[in-house]
């Protein structure tokens, strides 16, 4: 079941949303990713019986989480199927980002629509095979992309796609918009590069590009019938906030699906957990800094008790231009680009333009 009550007095005790790498194996070699994922699997990544203690803990947070199975692949994982039937049985909303391989067939999408599975989220970077494949690093992945959104909307599991901004799909902004609008889904995710893992290797986009990208991000959420948010850029709030706007503008229903948007002011370690294959805890999966490994220590105490997490959830010890801000609380800067580039997760969004004028009060921000 969806928690339709989460708020940002929940920050400190329960995240809002949990990433769980089941898996590094991917077949893909896309040039962004994260975790370098590989062709196999990891021999140490957290066994079936870890796996399902590892949900139990999860579910046992004063505001049960929605739970996201990633990767790498998570249909690598031959288990996948039973973890996210155990997830929903313990009461989690579960949801799962696969790779467009041949492994999402209809079959595996319905067997996760049969399991319980409340969205799917796929990754699309193009608005043609050219742009897409280019950054996927495998020919045919675009086409593949399509028709496993379209064997999705046969199944009636809802759609969430994400987008990465680059430097090569920057100008197709308004075309994926348009597109997306054909194709049913319910959240678009635009994410802007973090450069750890295979995305150091790419060229973020400008801060100015940023703002550009904004302006249209904004009109479409006041256009589209599918829900708009960010990923990694969290000054787009800044952005619509500044412009008197509401950055989780959608309509309240979407395909007959209820929902709730995170709450403002979420970001890496302040409402987001990740936990990678082996067990290791990170305020997300974009921030490096190991805070434990489960389950030598419990989940739910390195969320609420960590002091890397307690210092990501206070607005105040934000350092530089982000400590001056007047949205440091519902925006705060991308942590974990802060960190990958300048080596402090508290210091200044290096991607933002936006200069403070003022420093408001939190109850303003």
């Amino acid at each position: 079941m969806v928690t339709l009550d989460y708020t940002r007095a929940d920050f400190d005790h329960s995240p809002f949303v949990v990433f769980y790498e089941v898996t590094r194996a991917c077949d893909l070699v896309c040039q962004h990713c994260r975790a370098c994922a590989q062709p196999g699997r990891d021999p140490r990544e957290l066994d079936g019986e870890q796996a399902r203690q590892l949900i139990e803990q999860l579910a046992s947070f004063p505001k049960p989480p929605m739970l996201v199975f990633t990767g790498g692949d998570p249909l690598k994982r031959p288990d996948v199927y039973g973890l996210v039937r155990q997830a929903v049985d313990f009461g989690l909303t579960a949801a799962m980002t696969p790779s467009a391989t041949p492994l999402a067939t209809p079959d595996a999408l319905q067997r996760l629509q049969q399991a319980g599975l409340h969205r799917l989220a796929v990754s699309l970077d193009g608005v043609d095979a050219a742009t897409h494949d280019a950054l996927r690093g495998v020919s045919g992945s675009f086409d593949r992309t399509l028709e496993i959104m379209a064997a999705a909307r046969r199944t009636a599991l809802p759609l969430q796609v994400n987008t990465t901004v680059t430097e090569a799909n920057f100008g197709q902004i308004d075309a994926m918009a348009a597109m997306l609008a054909r194709e049913g889904i319910v959240l678009w995710s635009v994410f802007f590069l973090v450069p750890v893992g295979r995305g150091e290797q790419l060229q973020r986009i400008s801060p100015q590009q940023y703002e550009e990208v904004f302006e249209k991000l904004w009109r479409h959420a006041r256009q589209q019938l599918y829900g708009i948010k960010t990923t990694e850029a969290p000054h787009y709030r800044r952005f619509v906030l500044d412009r008197r706007g509401n950055p989780q503008r959608s309509p309240e229903e979407l395909g007959g699906e209820q929902k709730q948007r995170a709450p403002l002011g979420i970001n890496d370690g302040k409402g987001i957990l990740f936990i990678d294959h082996r067990g290791a805890i990170y305020p997300s999966g974009f921030l490096p800094l190991r805070c434990g490994r489960f389950p030598r220590d419990s989940v739910v105490d390195v969320y609420q008790n960590s002091p890397i997490f307690a210092q990501l959830r206070d607005g105040n010890q934000l350092q530089g231009k982000c400590g001056r801000c007047g949205f440091r609380h519902a925006c705060g800067g991308s942590r974990a680009r802060a960190y990958a580039v300048t080596g402090d997760p508290l210091a200044a969004e290096p991607d933002c333009v936006y200069q403070p004028k003022r420093v408001l009060s939190t109850a303003q921000c």
